[in-house]
């Protein structure tokens, strides 16, 4: 067993002066101010190489390691820092008289405060550099002196990054020192650092030796707080960003929630790829970290017009961006009541009308224009939650996620689906047009942001029906189905015609029209629901609806995984679906083709499974 050290004990101080501070950074952006700073108030300055050129160019006064260490430089530079007199400095215990004693015989003095940042090894990597300019960029003295410092920060303050330079100045002159409190936070987000990367260098030397790291270390920094997690009970939650990297996003309005943040990432994969996609502005509707609509911008039918309470005139005005949201929204009006969406491309004033009359929690784009910004801070009181995408954001190739105590780590599904994944057409119908290519890259794309297992129904640039978390496919099918049934007959003439009271609001007919479509109500129901109307209206009966959907037609299903047996292409010929796109791979592969040319539709095998847990 190691032998375990017991603490040094010296005299324990709040607030440390700061008479002595090392410099020596890459980094030298705010480095000459700091130290001006420093200098100010008549703090010794040691520093090396680069570093001390620039603070002489700017007229301070600085001693150079080697002149302090009487050891110079050595090594190509390999060694400036590493000697006692730097180390002893750093680790003395101020009070104690053993180390007060040695410091004293070997001419070792107090360093109060060091200033660095490491070798830029991940950047040296990341340009495609030669594995010994790679190696000579691995810090040695960096780390050995941030430790060093950050392990006596009882006594001493440890500052790694330009943005701890503004907080450091404050404390010192408000207190004329650096507090044990600020000491402590700068120690751990050292210590972090140094944990960092060195996870950083095992994991790519690993690689060049063709062997996993032996251990990975992930380093995150606190962002902000949120209020809870999933649920009220599970408390603390925050959101924290990857060392070295910013968040996805930046809050621009509004207190975002756990699942709020969770659907926005979802949202705006989803709308980015599907603008990759097919080039269009897309937008999402999302509940729960599943889509409930998505679309790209396609002009509106003027049924669909009727349907979705919008006039010819004013659909056809309508920017890309607020198409795509129209139609997303539309898909399934009532689930997503409370949404989160996603728009590809800028949010302008037509988008924010739209969003404005609408019950929603919260939007993520790339930009805002100042029109649409004025109009959605207002919604809910100005507690709308507004995030502007961080712009050539690298989410990393590999994610990983803590469950029960495990960390999971896989690839990142970063594959685009797109045209390249419908090459494959089995059925001897092979007539797949641009209309239908686009609908079933929609529908592909959104399920992959969707829970597994997941079906979707897409038409006319927009999905009409998604069957999300089902452990059954076919239950997907029917699911979703059930979806693009309500869909379809929202423009069944007598639908279309239902007499509303004036000052019904706008949820509350949405709902009307759907219940009055599925008809099951409860006695106690109906009572409410016909209070909706200025006239009780006649039912929409079986038949009615039956003959109403044998219109539909030239809908496109897609499926995350193969379709195992026949019975999801039966009940999907119910619903107008006209094509199909799916990973296959089944061992019922040629059982559900023939499905297909019974019915007269055109699949597509892409062998591509898009599960996503």
């Amino acid at each position: 067993m190691a032998h375990i050290l017991t603490a040094v004990e010296g005299t324990q101080a709040d607030v440390v002066p700061v008479t002595r501070a090392l410099i020596s950074v890459s980094d030298k952006a705010g480095i000459v101010e700091f130290a001006t700073y420093l200098s100010s108030q008549n703090v010794e300055l040691l520093s090396t190489g680069g570093t001390a050129k620039k603070l002489r160019e700017a007229g301070l006064t600085v001693i150079d390691v080697s002149d302090y260490t009487k050891s110079v430089e050595c090594l190509d530079g390999r060694v400036k820092t590493l000697h006692p007199k730097v180390h002893g400095g750093l680790l003395g215990v101020r009070g104690n008289p053993q180390h007060e004693k040695e410091m004293e015989e070997l001419g070792i003095s107090k360093i109060d405060m060091t200033i660095l940042n490491l070798y830029p090894f991940e950047a040296t990597v990341a340009k495609g550099a030669a594995f010994e300019q790679c190696i000579e960029n691995i810090d040695i003295g960096g780390p050995s002196m941030l430790r060093s410092t950050a392990k006596n920060h009882a006594f001493t303050t440890i500052v790694t990054s330009p943005d701890q330079y503004e907080e450091v100045m404050k404390e010192m002159q408000a207190n004329g020192g650096t507090t044990l409190a600020l000491r402590k936070r700068c120690a751990a987000r050292a210590f972090a650092l140094s944990a960092s990367y060195d996870s950083a260098i095992a994991s790519w030397f690993a690689g060049k030796l063709g062997e996993g790291a032996p251990v990975e270390t992930r380093v995150y920094k606190p962002e902000f707080p949120l209020k809870y997690g999933c649920n009220p009970h599970q408390k603390p939650a925050q959101i924290l960003s990857r060392s070295g990297a910013p968040l996805p996003f930046t809050v621009v309005n509004g207190v975002p929630g756990y699942i709020n943040l969770l659907d926005a990432a979802n949202a705006w994969q989803l709308v980015m790829e599907l603008k990759a996609a097919t080039g269009l502005a897309a937008a999402s509707s999302f509940k729960h970290v599943s889509p409930a609509g998505a679309a790209v911008a396609v002009p509106l039918a003027d049924v669909e017009c009727e349907a979705y309470e919008v006039t010819p005139e004013a659909a056809a005005a309508l920017t890309p961006s607020a198409l795509a949201y129209l139609r997303a929204r539309n898909a399934d009006p009532m689930c997503s009541f409370g949404d989160f969406c996603a728009i590809s491309d800028t949010v302008d004033e037509d988008t924010a009308k739209i969003l404005k009359k609408e019950v929603s929690d919260g939007i993520v784009a790339p930009s805002y224009t100042p029109e649409a910004l004025a109009i959605l801070k207002t919604k809910k009181k100005g507690k709308f939650i507004i995030l502007e995408a961080t712009a050539d954001y690298n989410p990393g190739t590999q994610e990983y996620r803590e469950v029960y105590g495990m960390t999971f780590s896989q690839k990142r599904n970063d594959t685009i689906f797109g045209k390249d994944h419908m090459q494959n057409v089995v059925t001897p119908n092979k007539d797949v047009p641009e209309s239908a290519i686009r609908d079933m890259i929609l529908a592909s794309i959104c399920l992959k942001y969707t829970q597994s297992n997941s079906v979707g129904f897409a038409k006319d640039g927009m999905m009409v029906g998604v069957g999300a978390g089902q452990q059954s496919r076919v239950d997907c099918v029917k699911l979703a189905g059930r979806k693009v049934c309500t869909w379809y007959l929202r423009q069944h003439p007598k639908v279309l015609a239902l007499p509303f009271k004036a000052g019904v609001k706008r949820q509350e007919r949405v709902n009307a029209r759907v219940r009055y479509i599925e008809g099951d109500f409860t006695d106690e129901e109906r009572v409410r629901w016909e209070a909706h109307f200025s006239e009780v209206p006649a039912p929409l009966t079986e038949d009615e609806k039956q003959e109403f959907l044998k219109a539909s037609t030239g809908i496109a299903i897609s499926s995350d995984a193969f379709f195992p047996f026949r019975d999801s292409i039966d009940h999907a010929s119910k619903l107008g679906v006209t094509y199909v796109v799916q990973p296959g791979g089944s061992v019922q592969d040629a059982q559900v083709t023939d499905a297909c040319n019974d019915y007269g539709m055109t699949m597509c095998f892409t062998g591509l499974r898009l599960f996503h847990h």
